[in-house]
């Protein structure tokens, strides 16, 4: 509100800042990008985000010669305003009577403005200068403009009987010098401004234009302007909408004239639905005015400029006047705003901004003094949780997996996908085969969707039944809110049965010696447990019974080889020639314990059990049969009890006797001569008794028929040798151990018990490499290389070389000694020992210990002395400088060639550990 309390001449005062700039290197570009309109009493500036994404920007106003940079507290002092989404898209707005404004009788107001880009990459500044002419008029007794960051209020200093003259076409009030003649030869012009608030504040225009006022006089207007939240605004409640007020009086030296000055902007009044956005403006500011308003004009706008009814009919916008309110209702998602994605707490949200603009024309009753009031408020919704929706369009029959996540904003995107055993990004989920696709809708929306095979690793499978699988995809989508690189995750789950499986099977034959089985592996592979009967009882077939039975295989399938009398053929039947045995197979899944197949093959094999000999001997083979699983073949007869087998295991008893002995009856039929005998269980023996159900009869009969005339010929020659015997070259193994000695005399050594052992830090280690088991004097141990390592593995790393190609190593500064070997009575061959002692040491790492242990081991060559040649030319016969370091992750020992005169061993000793203790360590 602006009141004349006494009519004084009037000292014009523009408020202007000048000063040095000095210009930075850069280039000026043309104004692609760029768009300026002029809207009502404010400037819109819009820079496409084409030229801003990803770049600073500075803006300066252009006043003549100076460049003044707008900082963001003299931006909201002199009436300029910026705002950016955030994907770069900036609109600049400008009072027309802000500072910087060539202003022509307030009636043309021209703008320079220079846009400065810098940043992501730019190797040198790139400059925009915009130059805009804006006309504006009639303006109302007051104008009030509530922008984002400041509340302006200008005034009309002219009395209806101002004469009136033409400016570029338009009437306009003369100045206010020429209606009070002294006016333009005052020397001073605002004195001090007092704020209300409400209660009294007095300060100098100095003072308040270093707090961060505006104020300014221009040929017809007075213009006040307020940052929000100032220490001399304050905030109201009107109708319910809350508001910020600020309320000042301006004092002039010459003429003691007052003018009173007032603007309220509204700061709340928003009501949020999921649909629709309601925005309440009261009608009636009190603040403002104390008396009945009639309303001239209402207009909304959007980011300052107005909308024709059709245009808000088609946006579906509302702008409706109620007694207590001017209220305007947007539609949520509405074209003129924007979503944004956001991933508060790791959950995904959206939220939607607009900005509409509200203007008002009213006229207090009993005055002619019009207010235009137009407000500049953006507008973002609460967030609005919209949590993914993972869609399985996963075709069982197609084997693969297909997901379908989102609806997502334009602004995500998906990073990585984390599976069970591993994390991979989308170029390596798409490398794999998983086909990550990317999919774009005319909304602005996106989805992402993603194809993994069945039959891929990280897909988890399990059978709830022998023929079924279920197969399991836990996965985690790893996703980014752009610009703000906001990380989000989303798991999902996803599981799909078939009746898949393809189950193992066994095939089996014989031949005169053998059982042959094939077990052929289904779709599982070999997930299965292969169970024999082996000695009566079911046991896996495991690495032992898979050597002993020879077996082999590849990717589709294994064979083993069961000679019929191994321990897993039962025997059901013997004949006098052929014994029948049979061996069961049996495949479970472990550990449901499912039975998948089975196959019991019995065959017929060659087996004599009795031979009757010319001479009156017989031999004769028992055989437990499975129907007497009980028997034990060591306590069978013959028919003197007397008479036992020969030899004897838990499955067979074999006899040989004289046919007149062991109570053998004979019987003559013709010219034949019948000799008999019985394999049975004597009745005193209290092992193996006979008696009950589980121990059934048993008895073998042997029969030898003789013909009682018979006359055999048999001849024998003998040839001389036509070249003496000769041994064959033998086969053998050399051993070479690596001992740690309890001292330097290498009398007593550390047993595998003693480990570990503690020793001091620095203090010596005796080693000593030997050969075992032999005497030849024309065998040398060289050492050729020695290392020690962390682990017990020789190829782990870290590892630190002792000894290189047989010298010690140069780069150590404890260097390896090689200490001499005499003949003793210990030592026959003193070339098949070496000696050698080190300091106790241990790997570290940014001054921390890696592991309290150390292991040593050594390749050693074992040279014929008689070809003395490279490395067993002696111990470091031949010394080289090597460098040496930490081996870096990765490297590998390098293993020489070696010649028919050497033979290469190798050995270690260890562990070495690391006590609690500063001082000690334990090997």
């Amino acid at each position: 509100m602006c009141v004349f309390r006494r009519l004084v001449t009037w000292i014009l005062l523009s408020v202007a800042v000048s000063g040095q700039f000095r210009r930075p290197s850069s280039k000026h570009s043309s104004n692609n990008g760029l768009q300026s309109v002029c809207l009502g009493n404010v400037l819109r500036l819009t820079l496409d985000k084409t030229l801003a994404v990803g770049s600073q920007l500075e803006i300066d106003a252009i006043d003549g010669t100076d460049i003044i940079p707008l900082s963001h507290t003299l931006a909201a002092q002199c009436g300029y305003s910026i705002e950016s989404d955030h994907w770069g898209n900036t609109k600049v707005f400008a009072s027309l009577l802000g500072c910087y404004v060539d202003n022509q009788a307030d009636v043309v107001f021209t703008f320079g403005l220079r846009l400065r880009l810098y940043g992501d990459g730019l190797s040198e500044q790139v400059e925009h200068d915009v130059t805009e002419t804006c006309s504006y008029s009639p303006w109302a007794s007051r104008e009030i403009l509530c922008d984002r960051n400041y509340m302006e209020v200008s005034s009309l200093m002219v009395t209806p009987e101002t004469p009136v003259k033409m400016v570029a076409g338009q009437q306009v009030h003369d100045s206010w010098e020429n209606a009070i003649p002294d006016a333009a030869v005052a020397p001073n012009g605002i004195w001090k401004m007092t704020f209300h608030t409400p209660d009294p504040k007095v300060m100098l225009l100095t003072d308040a234009q270093r707090a961060g006022y505006g104020a300014m006089v221009t040929q017809t207007r007075l213009v006040i302007r307020s940052p929000y939240n100032m220490a001399e605004t304050y905030s109201v409640e009107v109708a319910g909408v809350p508001m910020e007020v600020f309320s000042v009086s301006t004092y002039y030296k010459i003429g003691s004239l007052i003018v009173d000055s007032a603007a309220a902007c509204p700061t709340g009044g928003v009501v949020f639905t999921e649909k629709v956005i309601t925005w309440h403006v009261p009608r009636r500011i009190t603040p403002l005015t104390s008396s009945t308003v009639k309303i001239l004009e209402t207009h909304m706008g959007i980011y300052g400029q107005r909308l024709d009814k059709i245009k808000m009919a088609a946006r579906h916008y509302k702008l409706s006047v109620t007694e207590s309110h001017i209220i305007i209702e947007i539609p949520v998602g509405s074209p003129d705003g924007y979503y944004k994605s956001h991933a508060p707490d790791y959950a995904y949200h959206i939220t939607y901004t607009v900005e509409p603009m509200l203007e008002l024309l009213w006229r207090a009753e009993n005055t002619q003094a019009d207010t235009r009031y137009k407000v500049l408020f953006p507008i973002t919704t609460p967030l609005m949780p919209r949590p993914p929706h993972v869609i399985d369009n996963t075709v069982h029959e197609q084997r693969v997996f297909d997901i379908l996540l989102g609806i997502f904003l334009h602004d995500v995107e998906l990073i990585n996908i984390t599976f069970t055993t591993r994390v991979l990004t989308v170029a390596e989920c798409n490398a794999r085969g998983f086909d990550v696709q990317e999919h774009h809708f005319a909304n602005g929306s996106k989805t992402f969707s993603i194809r993994v095979p069945f039959s891929d690793e990280l897909v988890l499978k399990r059978n709830p039944d022998p023929l079924t699988t279920v197969y399991f995809l836990p996965l985690v989508f790893g996703l980014l809110v752009l610009p703000d690189q906001t990380p989000f995750p989303h798991p999902a789950e996803l599981e799909a049965s078939r009746e898949d499986v393809v189950l193992p099977t066994i095939t089996g034959s014989c031949d005169q010696e053998n059982f042959y089985f094939s077990v052929k592996y289904g779709s599982q592979q070999d997930n299965f447990q292969t169970m024999m009967l082996h000695a009566g009882s079911w046991r896996e077939l495991d690495i032992e019974l898979a050597k002993l039975y020879s077996l082999t295989g590849n990717g589709t399938h294994f064979s083993i080889v069961v000679p019929f009398t191994a321990p897993a053929a039962a025997f059901e039947l013997v004949n006098f020639k052929s014994i029948r045995a049979r061996v069961d197979l049996l495949l479970l899944e472990m550990p449901n314990m499912w039975q998948l197949d089975d196959l019991s093959l019995a065959c017929y094999f060659p087996l004599t059990t009795t031979e009757c000999y010319a001479n009156g001997t017989v031999t004769a083979l028992a055989v437990k049969v499975e129907s007497v699983s009980n028997l034990n073949p060591e306590y069978l007869t013959l028919r003197d009890q007397s008479c036992k087998p020969a030899f004897s295991n838990d499955r067979f008893a074999f006899f040989s006797f004289k046919l007149n002995s062991c109570g053998t009856t004979r019987t003559f039929f013709d010219n034949v001569m019948l000799y008999e005998n019985e394999i049975a269980l004597p009745y005193n023996t209290g092992k193996q008794s006979r008696k009950g159900p589980f121990t059934p009869e048993y008895r073998h009969t042997i029969s030898c028929y003789y013909l009682l005339n018979y006359t055999k010929t048999m001849a024998f020659r003998a040839s001389p040798r036509s070249t003496n015997p000769v041994a064959d070259p033998g086969v053998g193994h050399l051993v070479v151990q690596i001992r740690l000695s309890q001292g330097s005399s290498y009398a007593l050594f550390y047993q595998s018990e003693d480990y570990p052992v503690e020793k001091y830090l620095r203090q010596p280690l005796y080693f000593e490499v030997e050969l075992m088991q032999s005497t030849d004097p024309k065998i040398e141990v060289v050492l050729e290389n020695c290392w020690a390592t962390l682990h017990k593995d020789r190829t782990s790393l870290p590892s630190w070389d002792l000894i290189i190609d047989s010298c010690e190593n140069p780069d150590d500064l404890y260097l390896t000694v090689f200490h001499p070997v005499v003949a003793d009575t210990r030592i026959q061959v003193p070339a098949h020992i070496k000696r050698f002692s080190i300091k106790m040491f241990t790997f570290t790492k940014d001054a921390a210990v890696l592991k309290e242990q150390l292991f040593v081991h050594c390749d050693a060559v074992l040279c014929d002395t008689t070809k003395p040649d490279g490395i067993c030319s002696g111990q470091c016969a031949n010394a080289l400088s090597y460098a040496n370091s930490f081996r870096p992750t990765g490297s590998k020992r390098g293993l020489s060639a070696t010649d028919a005169s050497q033979y290469k061993k190798q050995s270690s000793s260890g562990p070495v550990l690391l006590s609690n203790s500063n001082l000690f360590w334990k090997i």
